[in-house]
């Protein structure tokens, strides 16, 4: 049956948001994107990692008839956003390569009956078949996540993404999709040129358009020249300040990945690898260990990144440049995801840019292997300059930006010999907000040793072990320390702390609110 138009099936986003979600107001950006595609628009997001983009399409899954399906390449993600989505009280399924056929064939009748409100499937299952079936679903939404992944002038281009083209209008018009089926494409990273080819390569039609401040004040970012210091000692001194937290260390090749993780199992770091170099099996035992905090720190390639959700990553390293300003600015954003304060470290040199040239040879297309190979010259130079970090990577996204003042190692005067050697744990500022917020505080101590944290941290990863999910999908870090500063002692009192709705209560509120009454 076509529909014509949009009918939801509650009258309000903001009262979603406050009963599911345990929110009271909208980030920027959501509440525009949500009534865009609520109207039938076509809408590209480019919101920074951490902004609150898997809002703007769960949202009208819980207002839109029929199903919101969800295009993403985080094949090894999908299971834990279900899982997150049930928790919440969400009808969601995941339908990728991963299921028995038995299986999959269930979720493909459930999804033509209309029986989730969201259905997450990778591009690469976009084959004829699939298609057809998607001509049947009650479709209310397309979302496009990842969406720089379809432009080849992205820094993460998949071919894979070509396979969304025409997708709209061969379910449109053979049946299931009818008119009035929006697009939504999301990205944390898009230049002009990459989001003007978002919008062409998916045939949006007249798009609304939200771009979000790419400023993520809760980043510290700090370049260090290699040749300096000892980077490996450096890398070390960084790691073990954030003792018992988790992070990321990026190298260019599986050799140096391996070296460093060895490296730094020989002095007492819990730390394995990853790269395309190890089995399927040993990948996704490091990356499902870290989910779970059960390693404190993955050193990897590139390869490792794009399936992580993980929020409460309080560093990101990388040994070696990166390719090119984007994908830094994705690496990078992999920390901090909950908003608390995470260190980001550079450690870049010339002979970096040389060896990306070399890779640059296996680039038919002249045109875009020089415009690669500018792209890394103009990371180091952006390094290597005495500007404020935060100012360098958003003039590269089109942004003004006057300087962070405290937030990089320019603007603070305080590089890496001084992030190892002399700054005490972080005062974590509390941020101002509604009245869900904890009271005001000039500065509030976070440090991971903190008894009644890591007594809550515990409860947190016994109850996800529980249910074979990341700890991360029961609490973020910073509904833990709000839960401290606001001391709860009710469930009504509970339901003020932010990101605690009445489904989380429901299933978490009683062993929280004793553990509470224990300290």
């Amino acid at each position: 049956m076509l529909r014509t138009m949009i009918e939801p099936r509650a009258p309000h986003p903001e009262s979603v948001l406050r009963d599911v979600f345990g929110y009271d107001e909208f980030r920027p950006g959501q509440a525009h994107i949500i009534d865009s595609v609520l109207a039938g628009r076509d809408c590209i997001g480019v919101m920074p990692t951490g902004a609150g983009k898997s809002l703007t399409f769960q949202i009208p899954a819980r207002l839109m008839p029929g199903t919101v399906l969800v295009l993403s390449p985080l094949i090894s993600l999908m299971k834990d956003q279900v899982d997150a989505l049930s928790d919440l009280g969400f009808r969601a399924t995941a339908i990728n390569s991963s299921l028995a056929a038995d299986e999959r064939r269930r979720r493909l009748r459930g999804f033509e009956r209309g029986d989730y409100e969201l259905v997450y499937l990778a591009p690469e299952a976009l084959g004829p078949h699939m298609r057809a079936r998607l001509r049947y679903a009650p479709l209310s939404l397309i979302v496009v996540d990842e969406a720089h992944c379809i432009s080849q002038w992205g820094h993460d281009f998949r071919p894979s993404y070509r396979a969304l083209q025409g997708l709209r209008d061969e379910i449109r018009d053979e049946g299931a999709g009818g008119n009035g089926l929006p697009i939504l494409a999301l990205t944390a990273t898009a230049t002009r040129r990459v989001a003007a080819d978002i919008v062409r390569q998916l045939g949006m039609r007249k798009p609304e358009g939200y771009k979000g401040s790419f400023f993520r004040s809760n980043l510290r970012v700090v370049c260090r020249k290699k040749g300096e210091g000892n980077t490996r000692a450096e890398i070390l001194g960084l790691i073990r300040r954030h003792r018992g937290e988790s992070g990321i260390v990026y190298c260019l090749s599986r050799k140096s990945v391996e070296q460093m993780a060895e490296f730094l199992r020989r002095e007492g770091v819990d730390a394995v690898p990853y790269h395309a170099g190890l089995d399927d099996d040993a990948r996704a035992e490091h990356q499902d260990a870290f989910a779970r905090d059960e390693v404190d720190v993955v050193v990897a390639t590139i390869a490792f990144g794009m399936g992580i959700d993980k929020s409460n990553v309080r560093f990101v390293i990388h040994r070696d440049m990166p390719s090119d300003i984007e994908s830094w600015y994705q690496e990078i954003g992999r920390a901090g995801r909950d908003g608390l304060p995470s260190d980001c470290v550079l450690f870049y040199s010339w002979a970096d840019v040389k060896v990306r040239e070399r890779f640059l040879a296996e680039i038919d297309d002249p045109g875009v292997s020089e415009a690669k190979r500018r792209a890394a010259v103009d990371l180091f130079r952006l390094a290597d300059r005495d500007a404020c970090r935060h100012r360098g990577l958003l003039a590269y996204f089109g942004e003004d930006f006057d300087g962070c003042g405290e937030s990089c190692d320019v603007c603070t005067g305080l590089g890496v010999t001084d992030l190892v050697d002399v700054l005490p744990v972080l005062k974590r500022k509390a941020r101002a907000g509604g009245s869900r917020r904890r009271p005001a505080a000039a500065d509030v101590d976070r440090s991971p040793s903190d008894p009644t944290f890591q007594r809550l941290r515990t409860l947190r990863k016994q109850l996800a072990d529980a249910r074979g999910v990341p700890a991360y999908i029961v609490f973020s870090d910073q509904v833990l320390w709000d839960l401290i500063d606001l001391r709860p002692g009710s469930p009504e009192e509970m339901l003020r702390v932010p990101g605690i709705g009445p489904a989380k209560l429901q299933q978490y509120g009683d062993v929280f609110l004793d553990a509470l009454c224990e300290g």
